[in-house]
């Protein structure tokens, strides 16, 4: 297995275990991180998001949580990775599960510089949001609206741990 893959394959049974210290490591400081919700900019703002994705899961029920990786590969420039997440949405107490493809960009050291998470926006919106998901989740500005919640929701986040 290329050093990369292991990489991956760490940060990801980090996630698993709601561990998000071992995921910082795996991260570049100038790591950017985008999927149909954020698009973040440094180290700070990524873990700050996994972080906050960590509690939530853990307040709203670890019973209702697992992860799978599977279709981890890299070389050294470049990886990917396919995962599965079920879980308790916070904000509305509903159960999600969740299938996203991962891509990655290493940096010189080995670190993950780039990540961009792909999943099906309308799916998710669906399960996590009920009937409004199901009927706006395909929509531009549903997507907007979950996409500003969320920034709102890491602000405050962070400015409680700053």
């Amino acid at each position: 297995m290329h050093p990369n893959a292991a990489t991956i394959q760490r940060f990801y049974r980090a996630f698993e275990r709601l561990d998000p210290d071992t995921m910082a490591a795996c991260y570049a400081e100038n790591v950017a991180f985008d999927d149909p919700v954020f698009s973040l900019q440094g180290k700070r703002d990524t873990m700050g998001m996994w972080r906050m994705l960590c509690e939530s899961v853990t307040r709203a029920g670890r019973e209702a949580w697992s992860l799978q990786a599977s279709d981890i590969a890299a070389d050294a420039t470049a990886g990917r990775a396919h995962w599965q997440a079920s879980y308790r949405f916070g904000a509305t107490g509903r159960l999600v599960h969740n299938r996203i493809d991962a891509l990655f960009v290493f940096d010189a050291q080995g670190q993950i510089e780039r990540h961009h998470d792909r999943f099906d926006f309308g799916a998710w919106a669906a399960q996590a949001l009920g009937l409004p998901g199901r009927l706006l989740g395909w929509t531009p500005w549903l997507r907007r609206r979950v996409q500003a919640q969320a920034e709102t929701g890491l602000r405050r986040f962070l400015a409680v741990r700053a």
